[in-house]
């Protein structure tokens, strides 16, 4: 990155984004000199073509997005798809998703209970839901509708696949760095009758600790008094989830910029299934 402070893009996804629910993206800078992220603004996108016409742009970036990159080796195999990533993507990118509901169905139904869906190795260690979960949340969609469309954005994923480009993705988790510093505390919520002072709160220890840089990743957001309110009043917590996904973002990138080639991601990670950044090898 051939900036002085490379820019940084933190990602809250919808796979069916709209006016109410839309994507929301932080923009922002890394100042390796303070070790601190400077909150430029927020993007909302209200339909999955204008999120892929800023991505499009020709301007170089990190972003961490917070979408699973892969589906689990062991439904890869089982299926008989590409095991090769970017085939497996451009594969996966060609159903529809009433398919990919069938078919991920019937994976379940052949299961044992309490073991209906694989999982990728980095599961366990941050503590996301299964990539090929269709409900609650909808990860297998936001998979299908946003990997192909970072792929067409020319974007490099380190650690499944490198082209030399200036745009890098890294797969983020808010809830990784949520949970360590707010516990099980809910924080947010999409219905209004559950957004209630206590969650509020939460969100108002959480962005107070990303301020201070009192967190594993060590590194402060700097945002105005108008972004902090933005992120505070927002009840579903997309803006502070999406700050959150700049910030380990930025995190891989200062990896990075000490010489590791995969932005923090640990080596010898299955190259068909990935890594969420700031993940640990295995859980605390």
């Amino acid at each position: 990155m051939p900036s002085a402070h490379p820019m940084v893009l933190g990602c809250d996804f919808s796979s069916s984004p709209s006016r109410r629910k839309p994507i929301v993206q932080a923009c922002g800078f890394w100042d390796a000199a303070s070790r601190s992220v400077l909150l430029q603004g927020f993007e909302c996108f209200a339909c999955l073509d204008a999120w892929s016409g800023y991505l499009a742009q020709d301007q170089p970036w990190v972003g961490g997005f917070d979408l699973p990159f892969a589906l689990p080796r062991e439904l890869v195999e089982q299926l008989g798809w590409p095991t090769d990533w970017q085939a497996c993507m451009q594969h996966y990118a060609g159903l529809d998703r009433a398919l990919i509901r069938e078919q991920f169905k019937a994976f379940c139904a052949a299961r044992p209970v309490g073991g209906k869906f694989a999982h990728r190795a980095t599961d366990g260690p941050a503590g996301s839901s299964p990539s090929m979960k269709w409900v609650n949340p909808p990860v297998a969609y936001m998979l299908h509708a946003g990997v192909q469309r970072l792929l067409a954005a020319g974007a490099d994923f380190p650690g499944l696949l490198r082209r030399g480009s200036r745009k890098v993705a890294l797969e983020a988790y808010p809830g990784l760095l949520a949970r360590e510093l707010m516990g099980r505390r809910s924080y947010k919520s999409d219905d209004r009758q559950r957004q209630t002072p206590e969650r509020a709160a939460a969100r108002q220890d959480c962005l107070t600790a990303l301020l201070q840089g009192n967190h594993s990743l060590r590194l402060r957001l700097v945002a105005s008094v108008t972004q902090q309110e933005c992120m505070l009043q927002d009840a579903s917590g997309d803006h502070l989830d999406a700050a959150i996904c700049m910030l380990q973002a930025a995190w891989g990138l200062s990896r990075h910029l000490g010489g590791d080639a995969l932005y923090g991601l640990p080596p010898g990670t299955d190259p068909l299934e990935g890594w969420i950044v700031t993940a640990p090898l295995s859980r605390a």
